[in-house]
């Protein structure tokens, strides 16, 4: 038995955040030069009574539009800002698309590698036999966790969910995966607030808010994701030039350059394109496959790396035919 993605679907809240308006807050920022360190230009930002789960309520919508929400046997739901502490924001996707009571139905928390071991939770599920098509569902709202006087943290992250179709197929398309995590690296991308280390009280009305060590997230990732690489080409049992294209978590562009280069990777067949979207973390993968495949950059039986890696720390990679 064998597993594919048969499709993907994104969507972005109205709400735009430009560089322009990030300048005219913090005068001591310019826009071009933050467009072009970290090639972002706008972010999409979740409204204040919008969701993660109205986001992936979106996304999940649009790919139902072609396909049949009764053949769906099982929602995974990656988010770092669920609906609720409980219940499960899973359940409530379930009820809000109309989907079959007879199904599973659960979230994951994972941020930038989420999308990955989403992938590989959907596998193993199809594999199994345990259902034929799932429906892997990400989404985050980062920015509501974002302080307003945290222009670092504001210039790079934007809102997004996603909706991805795994399903059955006689020849497995979803390669072999390798995974990693160090938990060591957890107090440098945290939002502590309101959790049961600090008995969910609310410190002086603020809202929790999240914090990052840029340095040590960079070190981080140049340190990992190299032999990452190396790792997951090798058992697929492939060589570097046998990849068609090269689908990295979209963080930054400054990062995905050092990383390109490092590598000595083909540039040209690597994705670097957050410009309108900042780093949307779960949601960066499938977005990038989407307008990759919509903009004719990768096709049909391509060998597409994927790559996640970030919050955790947690890092992982697959190399999926199309």
């Amino acid at each position: 038995m064998g597993a594919k993605i048969k499709q993907v679907e994104y969507y972005l809240p109205e709400r735009i955040l430009t560089n322009e308006e990030l300048e005219k807050a913090y005068p001591e920022w310019s826009a071009a030069k933050l467009e072009k360190k970290v090639g972002i230009k706008q972010r999409h930002i979740a409204g204040p009574n919008e969701t993660s789960l109205d986001l992936a309520i979106n996304a999940a919508t649009k790919i139902l539009e072609t396909e049949d929400k009764n053949l769906i046997d099982f929602v995974l739901f990656c988010t770092q800002s669920p609906e609720y502490l409980l219940p499960t924001s899973a359940c409530l996707l379930q009820a809000k698309l109309g989907l079959r009571t007879e199904i599973g139905a659960l979230d994951f928390n994972l941020g930038c590698s989420g999308y990955v071991y989403g992938l590989a939770i959907a596998k193993s599920m199809v594999n199994s036999g345990l259902c034929k098509n799932v429906l892997l569902v990400t989404g985050e709202t980062y920015s509501k966790f974002i302080a307003e006087d945290d222009i670092s943290n504001r210039s790079i992250f934007g809102d997004a969910g996603t909706a991805t179709i795994v399903t059955y197929s006689e020849e497995d398309m979803l390669g072999e995966f390798v995974f990693g995590t160090d938990g060591k690296g957890a107090e440098n991308l945290i939002v502590k607030g309101l959790t049961a280390r600090n008995s969910y009280i609310l410190q002086n009305n603020e809202r929790p808010t999240l914090y990052m060590n840029g340095p040590e997230i960079f070190n981080f990732t140049i340190d990992t994701i190299p032999p990452l690489l190396q790792k997951v080409i090798a058992q697929n049992k492939l060589q570097v030039t046998d990849i068609d294209y090269f689908i990295l978590h979209q963080a930054n562009k400054y990062i995905l350059e050092f990383l390109i280069s490092e590598m000595c990777l083909d540039k040209n067949k690597c994705h670097i394109d957050m410009l309108n979207y900042g780093n949307t973390v779960s949601n960066t993968i499938p977005i990038a496959l989407k307008d990759s495949l919509k903009q004719g950059r990768i096709k049909e039986r391509d060998k597409v790396l994927l790559a996640g890696f970030g919050v955790g720390y947690s890092w992982g990679s697959t190399i999926i035919t199309l």
